[in-house]
């Protein structure tokens, strides 16, 4: 496989499908020949505000064109584009845009009912109330950011803008980065329950995931890929990855709203739907004006979940192939997807096969010893899709990425006989019930077979005779009704008595990172709960 720059497969794609539409948000469209003009516009101003190879960039905006456009005006010259989660609050910031190195951050006055951002930089950085574009901008925090850039509208705040942004421009293309080995993208990780930390991505990483999508699933430049993630997250750059690639449409959201996904996937004719995670999938296929003979060109769904929803979604859009994913952003996004050939059972029971230039092993995590088929173990990657490592963090480097090249993911999973993956929950989030080993993820499958359960989460609570026993945190359909007591006897007989539920909260919105559940988040709401036991319910 031919390793490719970004800017290189941007060049490519420019040429080689010119008219195309590229990138499609709302009523803004461009041709892959319009996104490489405009990025090479940023990339002249980048290089007019001193910006040059290995230099890192932060964005932290909403979903928008220009936030897409700045990652490729980085590419083209080699920049570190680093993407922060616009939904972090302000201790997250403080600690990302610090650790990050950033020299220029770009924000946006965007969907400022959502996220004031400029209101929680302030708040970070008292100085920038009364920091203008033109003064020195010296942050005691941040040291090496020289200046802060505000899109989308006027806020009050003097910040530079734009027009000062592109009036600053080089005269000429700066050179175009030519080395694959370099970093292409700085991604943090959710944080879930320490601090994010900062991956890095390098151009040769991000294009083999990209390519290896593409080959999977045949993508070519007929398909219109509707992604509604953010764009700080691998599940938009991995398929933007793919699109680019193939010369493929790659329609994004600003702000997703099932109705109106609904609405735009019909509208747009996509063939291929990316909500990847099931939150999505449940709002989008769940929405009233759901309506599945609308969605005939519709061929590939992807989605992560435990069989029993996986099952339930391809149930309710047949006419469409229904594919997963194992993956982490450490691998480059995405180290599997399944064939469109694979079964019906294969597509549910299963994460798919590794990409031909991926390996996967299962070994023991303690001695590292592998481990056969269908043996339960630590799920290890290699391959050219690993990223480079944690920026400032050589020992964590260390600890995750081997020296013989396999990343140490911390996930439990299994390989069947024919190679694809059974991913099995993190290994931190394995219950010890009694002195038995119980995966959060097998209650959690099992719940979700109950029709009036959307939703469903499992963690630990602390018990005085087993140690612990399992706790469920369960989203109701709209509409549905259902005690703890029926979610507990729904488990009688069913599934293993040590693996029933004795605490179970009903929840209308989750603890969200980017995409993530944050279930460190959901002990909290344990307090006043009632133990339940199953003996005194009967099935």
């Amino acid at each position: 496989m031919t390793v490719l720059t970004v800017a290189a497969t941007l060049t490519r794609a420019a040429h080689a499908f010119d008219a195309r539409e590229a990138i499609v948000m709302g009523s803004q469209r461009l041709t892959h020949a319009d996104v490489l003009l405009h990025a090479q516009r940023y990339a002249r101003a980048l290089a007019g505000q001193g910006i040059g190879a290995g230099d890192h960039v932060g964005i932290l905006m909403p979903n928008c064109l220009e936030y897409l456009l700045l990652f490729y005006g980085c590419a083209l010259i080699g920049a570190r584009p680093v993407h922060f989660n616009a939904r972090y609050k302000r201790d997250e910031l403080r600690y990302v845009i610090a650790d990050s190195d950033v020299q220029l951050l770009f924000t946006s006055a965007l969907q400022r009912e959502h996220t004031d951002i400029g209101a929680m930089l302030t708040d970070i950085y008292p100085s920038l109330l009364t920091w203008s574009h033109g003064q020195p901008l010296r942050l005691d925090a941040a040291p090496l950011l020289r200046s802060v850039f505000q899109f989308h509208g006027d806020t009050g705040r003097h910040w530079p803008d734009e027009q000062y942004f592109f009036a600053g421009a080089a005269a000429e293309d700066p050179p175009e980065n030519a080395d694959p080995e370099q970093i292409g993208l700085i991604m943090y990780t959710s944080g879930t329950t320490a601090h994010p930390k900062a991956c890095l991505l390098s151009h040769r990483s991000l294009e083999a995931s990209g390519r290896a999508m593409l080959q999977r699933w045949n993508i070519d430049a007929e398909d219109r890929l509707w992604d509604p993630l953010p764009f700080f997250h691998m599940s938009t750059m991995l398929p933007l990855a793919a699109c680019r690639a193939a010369g493929a449409t790659f329609i994004a959201d600003a702000h997703f709203e099932p109705g109106a996904a609904l609405d735009e996937i019909v509208l747009e004719r996509a063939t291929i739907l990316f909500p990847a995670f099931s939150t999505l999938t449940n709002e989008l296929f769940g929405h009233a004006r759901f309506d599945a003979t609308k969605l005939a060109k519709v061929r590939v769904v992807n989605n992560v979940g435990p069989p029993e929803l996986l099952q339930r979604f391809a149930a309710l859009l047949p006419t469409a192939t229904h594919v997963s994913a194992y993956g982490l952003t450490e691998a480059g996004g995405v180290a599997a997807f399944h064939e469109l050939t694979d079964t019906a059972e294969q597509r549910a029971e299963t994460c798919g096969r590794p990409f031909e230039c991926v390996q996967v092993r299962v070994v023991d995590p303690e001695t590292l010893e592998v481990l056969p088929a269908e043996t339960r173990g630590e799920l290890q990657v290699r391959g050219p899709t690993l990223f480079s490592g944690y920026y400032k963090d050589a020992a964590k480097t260390r600890a995750t990425l081997l020296p013989d090249g396999w990343l140490r993911t911390g996930d439990l999973g299994a390989l069947t006989a024919e190679g694809r993956i059974r991913y099995l929950g993190r290994i931190k989030d394995m219950l010890k019930v009694g002195g038995e080993n119980v995966a959060a993820i097998e209650i959690e499958g099992h719940l979700c077979t109950h029709p009036a359960i959307k939703a469903a989460q499992v963690i630990g609570a602390p018990d005085d005779r087993l140690q612990e026993v399992a706790a469920a945190f369960i989203e109701l359909h709209p509409g549905a009704q259902l005690t703890a007591e029926a979610v507990v006897r729904h488990c009688i007989g069913r599934i293993a008595s040590y693996k029933i539920p004795r605490y179970v909260v009903f929840v209308t919105q989750w603890p969200m990172s980017a995409t993530k559940i944050q279930k460190f988040q959901l002990r909290n709401q344990l307090a006043g709960a009632v133990r339940l036991e199953p003996s005194q319910l009967g099935s």
